[in-house]
């Protein structure tokens, strides 16, 4: 067995693709030499700030409203546990263990930073639960993304203390068992260690990750759909002229544009428009209105696919700067840092910026959806499939309905994606006694999105079984040369479908093809510099 790549974390360069590929058991973590140093001397600071009777929020004070409640230096250390005792407080489906394990390698990666003042210990027992791959039981429902993720990380930090349940294997057992299996036991929290495991934004930024990284691949199958449709209905090609987009320069559309040009790149389906007009003209009648049977243009949903996938590229951008960011900062409170000889109180675990770009996201992955399932009523209404069969049906129609019970699982995910698409950073409530009087909303809005996306991945599966469908029908001998690659590579997965599979079976089949595999992590948006 292969030695996994190993991610070392120092707090400054953990990426989308690290989160996810540490969640699934891709990569295992190491701790930066530097990194440990830097922590070490916060870890000192706060040392000798203790000892000099500092009053410090959370380390000798009580929490929230009640922080003016001094602590005595004797209870400082039951004062953590019982906070994380009385957080974990989730209820709800729990997240996944391999998210929870992406959420345990953020917080990890947060804390190396060096400016929350824990052990090195902490440090140390963390990676080895992420390569160990013992993940936390994390509740999805319970955090407002204000203090951060206080319940989710509660549960987090229940798995450092060895209580609660874990997930080892696949199995959800007694955390102790677990230790006791491993031979390792728990770790015994001291003094701000607690609270620096639990205010902070992890688990939104874990998820937010994991919604990323399946837009992106939604975004590059969106392409790659875009020109299939172009070749199916012989759409005219000057709607992806370069100049065109260039007199419109937004990023994203001159990107998907450009991406969709070379993926039909060598397709004889296109139609020029250079030849179009002695086609029609040789159409004319004697009338003075004359109608051709040619399009003029073609239909927005094929023909303005770069405009309608600009922002969503853009966003998707944006989106994993920010959640890259999130990953890489300081959301502890108080801050440490040493050098300045600083404990700096203030508000770093707050959710805002994940929560408005994850209600973003689903705005752009749910505008993705209505392409994709418009173009999905195009290739199945006889009236609009310019002459292909009726619900792409290859045998007797009527007697056999093809694609028609398929198209309302396009529809429905659509319109729940639709509801995801508003926003939830917006809905603050206070709580807390009124302490947390503004708060993000911002792993409501990460799960929102993550659940976006698997509802969009959906409807792209469908649309490119109906692809690939109307393909065996006509035009797939004069495909583009990318097009043509990648349907020789779908089509050795795909039999047309004739009513005597069930369909659900096909689409199990083809959603993971498309999402679970690595098939079209080479076909990315071509960003001009």
């Amino acid at each position: 067995m292969a030695e996994k790549e190993t991610v070392v974390l120092n707090g400054c360069d953990l990426t989308i693709d690290d989160i996810v590929a540490i969640g699934v058991g891709d990569k295992q973590v190491a701790l930066d030499p530097q990194a440990v140093e830097r922590c070490l001397a916060s870890r000192r600071f706060l040392e000798e700030e203790i000892a000099a009777k500092r009053v410090i929020y959370g380390v000798n004070t009580s929490f929230g409203p009640m922080c003016n409640k001094i602590i005595d230096d004797q209870q400082i250390e039951a004062l953590q546990v019982n906070l994380i005792r009385s957080h974990a407080a989730g209820l709800g489906d729990p997240l996944k263990d391999y998210i929870a394990i992406a959420v345990m390698a953020v917080r990890l990666n947060t804390l190396v930073k060096g400016f929350s003042g824990v052990r090195i210990e902490l440090l140390e027992h963390l990676q080895w639960l992420v390569n160990q791959r013992v993940a936390a039981y994390i509740p999805e429902i319970g955090s407002v993304g204000a203090s951060g993720d206080l319940v989710h990380l509660a549960h987090l930090a229940l798995a450092v203390i060895g209580e609660g349940k874990l997930y080892y294997r696949g199995e959800l057992r007694d955390a102790e068992a677990v230790y006791n299996e491993l031979g390792r036991g728990p770790m015994m929290l001291s003094f701000k260690e607690g609270i620096a495991l639990m205010n902070g934004t992890s688990a939104m930024t874990a998820l937010a990750a994991f919604a990323i990284f399946g837009a992106r691949k939604l975004l590059n199958i969106a392409c790659l759909t875009g020109a299939f449709a172009m070749e199916i209905f012989g759409g005219i090609d000057d709607a992806f002229d370069e100049d065109l987009h260039l007199v419109k320069p937004h990023q994203g559309q001159v990107a998907v544009a450009k991406t969709i040009r070379k993926l039909f790149q060598g397709s004889g389906n296109i139609t020029l428009r250079s030849e179009m007009h002695d086609l029609i003209r040789k159409q004319k009648s004697d009338e003075p209105v004359f109608e051709t049977s040619i399009n003029v243009q073609d239909v927005y949903s094929v023909r303005c696919t770069p405009q309608v996938l600009a922002p969503v590229a853009e966003s998707i951008g944006l989106a994993e700067k920010v959640v890259e960011t999130e990953a890489n900062s300081s959301n502890d409170n108080p801050i440490v840092i040493p050098e300045k000889k600083k404990i700096i109180h203030g508000g770093n675990f707050h959710g805002q910026s994940i929560g408005f770009i994850m209600d973003t996201l689903c705005m752009a992955v749910t505008t993705l959806c209505n392409l994709s399932e418009r173009r999905i009523n195009k290739f199945l209404d006889r009236n609009l499939n310019e002459g292909l069969p009726e619900f792409l049906i290859p045998g007797p129609v009527g007697l056999t309905m093809g694609f028609m019970g398929a198209q309302y699982l396009a529809t429905s995910a659509t319109a729940e994606n639709r509801q995801l698409a508003n926003p939830v950073s917006t809905n603050s409530i206070s709580c807390n006694a009124s302490n947390q009087d503004v708060v993000s909303m911002g792993t409501v809005a990460a799960r929102k999105a993550f659940k976006s996306v698997s509802l969009a991945k959906h409807i792209v599966t469908l649309e490119i079984l109906a692809d690939l469908q109307a393909l065996a029908f006509r035009n797939a001998d004069k495909l583009g040369y990318a097009t043509g690659k990648i349907y020789r590579i779908l089509n050795q997965d795909f039999s047309v479908y004739d009513n005597r599979r069930i369909f659900h079976d096909d689409l199990v089949i083809f959603r993971k093809l498309l999402f679970s595999s690595q098939l079209f992590d080479d076909l990315s948006i071509y960003w001009d510099e």
